[in-house]
């Protein structure tokens, strides 16, 4: 699969949903064209979903966010008779490379984790109206919303059937969700899990694997209803309209992806990619009256669009630059008052939903699989919310006094109320909050310090940068980081990071990531699924994988 792989999409070319708005609740529809998978291969029957599908679901929940302010209910159905949605298609996993089913199941994960959010960030709930089969990743679609209605007849069921048919987990979240979300007895998610016929009717809400069960003659009327109720109960603020999505201006060439905020230069012999962050061209709009008005244009919006593709794009077609090197450009004290303007009005629906958007692309940069290193040279620009990279990578360095030549201003970083808690890490703590874990005194420390430009000495002092080097040491330091880094095994690389990046407490989040998914990933790697008589490679075939008994 060599294929470009385009992040960017609109309702205009969806092929796999349908989206209805009415008032405040909105209704998703997931009918997949089985002849619109993203490669050749395969057909995506019942309902199966790919990443292309995935891409479509995940600009739905960006749009919900920005364009229709105006929605507290969103109803997730199906578009087919006799099924809600089949998960994951298997020919697709089969035919696929270990990264790319990788770096989809992560994908699919983060998708999951936005529109499951979506009620505490945004005041906007989503139910599952589950009609027909409902399996695998259909049923982790399910689990991701924040109530699931199923109908009740001799069709309908959940299930998570991968053990038993494929010899491989539930790929977004379902194995968690299951024991954490929904608090299922483990020894009934232990049977659940094990079946390929699934559960329906009252078992399954006794089993609390959905939340309500409702005769099939009253199932939409009730659904409808439900919707109702949710959207009267909802504390979300009533909003009149939403802005506009754009297209990104983007433009990708053989050495780089170009932005108009964000600069990705791709060194394939080095394997490294450079990200370069520009900083406001102007000054901070003075209401967010003019927020709204500039639209998907106002600088942090505009910035972290670009940094969200930036970052997916590296993830799925740039596989073998094993770091990605952070870089900024621009006034730091711009940066601050364009922030602080969102800070001052968090509970405008537009200034809250910037806000998340950065919590999720931070997110993202987290949970990205590569080697993460900052650089803070002179005329950097890392304040506040661009000041969470720095605390976000494996690695950071940084330009002490002047160097001979460069006339730009010295180096600084520029601390915001913002970094002890605007954005989250996955462990529910700041990103300050997780590198000072045994030294809870440094964080009220660095705190002591917001809105003062901190050069080299300082910022090294309070612990906010890995080394700083002077203008002798620099380029040598930096490329000798860089040629070990590259020097090193991929794989072990990225068992270290993700071991190391999550200190703190573990929550679902940090579970699926960190668990779910590490065990998927060596899973995908083993002959019983993934060899050629692996149950991914026979499935269909009518005949059993040939599994090596050995336990591991």
């Amino acid at each position: 699969m060599t294929k470009l792989i385009n992040f960017q999409t609109d309702p205009s070319t969806y092929r796999h949903w349908k989206v209805g708005y009415d008032g405040p609740v909105a209704t998703v529809t997931m009918d997949v064209d089985e002849n619109g998978g993203l490669f050749d291969g395969y057909q995506l029957k019942l309902n199966s979903y790919d990443l292309g599908v995935d891409i479509e679901l995940y600009d739905i929940t960006q749009r919900m966010r920005f364009e229709h302010p105006e929605v507290k209910v969103v109803v997730m159905k199906s578009g087919k008779d006799k099924v809600f949605c089949a998960g994951a298609n298997i020919r697709m996993l089969g035919g696929a490379s270990h990264a790319h089913k990788v770096n989809f199941c992560k994908f699919t994960n983060e998708t999951r984790n936005t529109f499951e959010a979506a009620e505490d960030d945004s005041g906007q709930k989503w139910i599952a109206a589950v009609k027909g089969a409902c399996a695998g990743g259909g049923y982790e679609l399910a689990l991701a919303c924040n109530h699931i209605m199923l109908t009740d007849d001799s069709s309908s069921s959940v299930a998570l059937p991968e053990v038993p048919l494929l010899a491989v987990l539930p790929g977004t979240g379902g194995l968690t969700r299951v024991t954490d979300k929904r608090k299922v007895r483990r020894d009934r998610a232990d049977v659940f899990c094990s079946i390929e016929e699934g559960i329906r009717g009252q078992r399954a809400k006794e089993w609390r694997l959905v939340d309500e069960v409702i005769p099939n003659s009253k199932f939409d009327a009730t659904v409808a209803e439900r919707a109702q109720e949710f959207a009267a109960a909802s504390a979300k603020p009533d909003v009149a309209g939403g802005i506009s999505l754009t297209p990104l201006a983007r433009k990708i060439d053989e050495a780089a992806v170009h932005y108009s905020l964000v600069e990705v230069e791709i060194d394939r012999a080095g394997h490294k990619a450079t990200i370069t962050l520009s900083g406001p061209e102007g000054d901070a709009p003075a209401s967010m009256d003019e927020v709204v008005a500039e639209g998907d244009q106002f600088y942090l919006l505009r910035l972290a669009r670009e940094l969200d593709d930036a970052i997916l794009h590296l993830r799925l077609n740039e596989r073998e630059e094993g770091l990605i090197v952070f870089r900024s450009q621009g006034d730091a004290d711009r940066v601050k008052a364009h922030e602080d303007l969102l800070l001052a009005n968090a509970d405008h629906w537009l200034a809250n939903e910037i806000l998340k958007y950065w919590k999720r692309v931070l997110k993202r940069i987290d949970m990205t699989s590569r080697s993460l290193v900052a650089l803070v040279e002179h005329g950097s620009c890392f304040a506040g919310v661009l000041a969470e990279i720095l605390f976000a990578v494996d690695r950071s360095y940084m330009m002490e006094d002047e160097f001979e030549g460069d006339n730009r201003p010295l180096a600084t970083i520029l601390l915001n109320g913002s970094n002890f808690g605007t954005y989250p890490m996955a462990n529910d703590l700041s990103r300050l909050a997780t590198r000072f874990l045994g030294e809870p005194e440094a964080v009220e420390e660095a705190r002591g310090k917001v809105g003062e430009p901190l050069e080299a000495d300082e910022a090294d002092a309070l612990g906010l940068v890995t080394y700083i080097l002077d203008d002798i040491d620099w380029d040598d330091e930096i490329r000798i980081f860089i040629e070990e880094r590259a020097s090193f095994s991929p794989d072990a690389m990225t068992g270290m990071e993700a071991n190391l990046r999550f200190a703190g407490p573990e929550t679902m989040e940090t579970r699926i990531f960190g668990r779910l998914t590490a065990w998927q990933n060596w899973i995908f790697n083993r002959p019983n699924a993934t060899g050629p008589e692996g149950a991914l490679q026979r499935y269909g075939s009518g005949i059993r994988g040939n599994y090596n008994m050995e336990r591991v």
